[in-house]
């Protein structure tokens, strides 16, 4: 009966010790949060403004220049960034992301990926892991953005999926991430960053005509604003990324923090029925004892 006490005691200290840690990491994921969410929520009107004027410039001047990163052609290599965590202990935010990155694979370029031409680009320890693991090929230059993560190193991993599109490196470009919606809400998405897609119009339709003056000369102009736009959208994922991860780190700590709490209440039950247990034989041996001696 002492070596089942002693056991339980110890499960005891070992939840409360584990409580502990989880609510310490649960208050710092809520102040990281915090910023986080500020930063996104900030930065989100102004990237989504920039994506609709981009969409409906491509929309109302196509077929009025080239534009290079507006550009529809057969798609046979394909660049997939993922934005995944540096850092576990979120819950299945990482395992839900890396899934869905699979899932497009498999069901939008399971051929190109059959030749070797899908390529992976991961944000985040994670998925670099992950990917790197199991065989896919990958560019591996920008994993660690999270370390130090700024609006001119964005940029640079953005130049990346720029560059490589514009000079036939690849056909696509997909975004893989999660938008932060609340601390216990993210929705994983996919979204297409290159080509740039067109305002969708409905059968029937008329072109979309963009209600803007251009000055200097629209085909200058917007050669010059579309890198910048898309900067600001590649941003703008990764700061929603960034949100996600804490919201969902926070949410799977305060969840442990009361699992913990129950195997608490659980352990002390079984812990106060067995040590009742223990005094309750001793009293019986030792009034049996007693009876013995007075009989």
């Amino acid at each position: 009966m002492s070596g089942q006490l002693k056991e339980v005691r110890s499960r005891i200290k070992s939840v409360q010790s584990s409580q502990q840690i989880t609510k310490a990491m649960k208050m710092v994921s809520a102040a990281k949060l915090r910023r986080a969410q500020d930063a996104i929520l900030l930065m989100r009107p102004y990237a989504v403004k920039l994506q609709e004027m981009l969409q409906n410039i491509v929309s109302s001047t196509e077929g009025d220049f080239e534009m290079a990163l507006a550009a529809e052609r057969p798609v046979e290599k394909v660049l997939i960034v993922v934005i995944t965590s540096d850092r576990g202990l979120c819950g299945a935010y990482n395992s839900n992301l890396i899934k869905l990155a699979k899932q497009l694979i498999r069901e939008k370029y399971a051929e190109q990926y059959a030749k070797g031409r899908v390529e992976i680009m991961p944000i985040g320890k994670k998925g670099y892991e992950h990917f790197a693991k199991n065989g896919y090929k990958i560019n591996d230059q920008y994993w660690h953005l999270f370390a130090d993560l700024n609006f001119d190193h964005v940029k640079q991993a953005a130049a990346i999926a720029l560059n490589g599109f514009i000079k036939g490196d690849y056909d696509a470009v997909e975004l893989v991430y999660s938008q932060f919606k609340n601390a216990a809400t993210q929705v994983f998405t996919t979204e297409q960053f290159l080509p740039i897609a067109k305002v969708a119009q409905k059968e029937g339709q008329q072109k979309i005509k963009a209600d803007y003056i251009f000055e200097p000369e629209k085909e200058a102009l917007i050669a010059e604003l579309m890198p910048k736009i898309l900067n600001t959208q590649f941003f703008k994922a990764i700061l929603d990324g960034h949100a996600s991860e804490h919201g969902a780190r926070m949410t799977a700590m305060d969840k442990a923090t009361e699992n913990a709490a129950e195997m608490l209440r659980s352990l002390k039950l079984s812990y106060n029925r067995a040590r009742q247990a223990a005094i309750t034989t001793e009293l019986t041996e030792i009034v049996s004892g007693a009876a013995a001696l007075a009989g």
